[in-house]
């Protein structure tokens, strides 16, 4: 089913997820959609890969926690800063390199602290590749990090290729 966005997410800089100037990093776009999830697009290189033409699942773990954390800013106007308490993976079927895939989260329970979700990223034909579940703890930034973020650190960059609408398989949880 196609799913109207809502709302495309902030980037950084450097972060390994959606850093947009880090070489090494995935580059992640984040969309809310109108049925309440999170959705990032990712492609990824022969710079994450495990075994030749695979992804690494240590880093379909971090798209995935970084998705998941992220869906707690659903339809917020200012970004919740979290840490990860834990994440549990399931791993299904490989990952291939240099294909866009389709990592979508949704927020499960949100308390005042704390908060829980669950992922999965799709593959190109809509089946599930890797599922999680993660716990996270709401944390101000001053606590995170002793480093400040400017707006060049966390910003907002339109791309003309950003999707209007994009396809959710209805088989994902």
């Amino acid at each position: 089913m196609k799913y109207t966005v809502r709302k495309k997410q902030n980037n950084s800089k450097m972060c390994f997820v959606c850093g947009l100037e880090n070489d090494f990093g995935l580059k992640a776009s984040f969309y809310e959609t109108e049925n309440g999830e999170l959705v990032a697009l990712v492609t990824p290189t022969e710079q994450h890969q495990s075994y030749p033409g695979r992804m690494h699942g240590g880093v379909a773990a971090a798209i995935l926690d970084e998705t998941i954390g992220r869906a707690v800013d659903h339809g917020k106007k200012e970004p919740l800063w979290w840490v990860t308490l834990e994440l549990t993976t399931k791993f299904r079927k490989p990952i291939p390199l240099g294909e866009e895939l389709r990592i979508v989260a949704r927020v499960v329970r949100d308390g005042k602290r704390f908060f829980e979700g669950s992922g999965e990223i799709l593959l190109p034909n809509g089946e599930v590749a890797v599922s999680a579940q993660g716990k996270y703890m709401k944390v101000p930034f001053e606590k995170i990090t002793a480093a400040e973020m400017t707006d060049s650190d966390w910003f907002y960059k339109d791309d003309p290729g950003d999707p209007e609408k994009i396809e959710i398989p209805s088989t994902h949880q």
